[in-house]
């Protein structure tokens, strides 16, 4: 294979990346960063974060243009950032509609499908963890009660005004990068989730600029911790995720209808669906060379 071949490979498993996470963000109950565990580039996409430190810019504003330049492509992975952008940007624009439509007139179905998602992924990060421990079932615990506890919260009435806009967005992103904790969910509790899909669907610049801006500085912040947590407390933290998607099963729970039995079915049968689809992405992509 010649290295063009290679590195167009190389871009469009990433971008294909994008696409599921960017598609996953935007469901309520499902994490952009299940789907980056799942495919195999989580601690990649993790560390890579973490090393953006902004040192570039003290020789930009000298006019030290070329310096700047290299100390940027040591900094940011372009590589891996670029397809995996866009991916998600087109998704997020393009699925914004469909999944407005989807939870307003199938709301049970969805979440049926959502269930399989979640169920396939925990069991995948399972798999990562290595033995059993007092200290990794303690972890586990206290992730499903967390995430039990949250999802079952009553959305909070808050205003769309642009510094909560902000903060919301600094919310998300960190939900949304951690595998177990749905951002757009998160965002439902906020009172904000309707509102930016709306903001996304007509393009309102200021709103979607602001929301940007939080999650830039949240995404930044949160990845420097989880960073240090995937390197030095690997297990407990997978643990810990586990619980947390296994935890946030009681979402889609409430939202299935169980009083007939063609709904049962149905569910079942579009939950075994995703829970086929995960399973495939992760011995497609997981190998990978990238």
């Amino acid at each position: 294979m010649s290295i063009y071949n290679h590195k167009l490979k190389n871009f469009l498993s990433i971008f294909l990346r994008g696409l599921f996470m960017g598609t996953a963000d935007i469901m309520p109950g499902v994490s952009g960063g299940t789907i980056a565990l799942i495919t195999g580039i989580y601690e990649r996409l993790v560390h890579s974060i973490s090393q953006i430190n902004f040192k570039f810019l003290k020789p930009l504003l000298k006019g030290q243009f070329h310096k700047s330049w290299s100390i940027l492509k040591k900094e940011v992975d372009f590589q891996l950032f670029i397809p995996l952008l866009m991916g998600i940007g087109i998704a997020v624009l393009t699925l914004s509609q469909l999944m407005s439509f989807l939870l307003a007139n199938y709301a049970a179905f969805t979440y049926a499908f959502f269930s399989g998602l979640i169920l396939a992924s925990a069991y995948i990060v399972y798999s990562e963890i290595e033995g059993f421990s007092v200290k990794n079932l303690s972890f586990g615990i206290i992730g499903f009660v967390f995430a039990f506890i949250f999802v079952g919260l009553n959305p909070i009435s808050a205003n769309h005004t642009l510094p909560i806009i902000f903060f919301s967005g600094m919310l998300a992103i960190c939900a949304m990068i951690l595998p177990g904790i749905s951002g757009a969910f998160l965002l439902l509790l906020l009172n904000q989730y309707e509102y930016m899909i709306n903001a996304l669907n007509s393009l309102s610049i200021t709103e979607i600029v602001t929301f940007m801006t939080g999650a830039l500085i949240g995404i930044l912040s949160f990845s420097r911790l989880l960073d240090y947590l995937l390197r030095h407390r690997e297990h407990i933290t997978m643990s810990f995720l586990v619980g947390l998607m296994l935890g946030t099963l009681r979402l889609p729970y409430q939202k299935i209808d169980l009083s007939e039995t063609s709904s049962i079915v149905i569910s079942l049968i579009l939950g075994l669906i995703a829970f086929g689809i995960v399973m495939l992405m992760e011995k497609k992509f997981r190998y990978i060379d990238y």
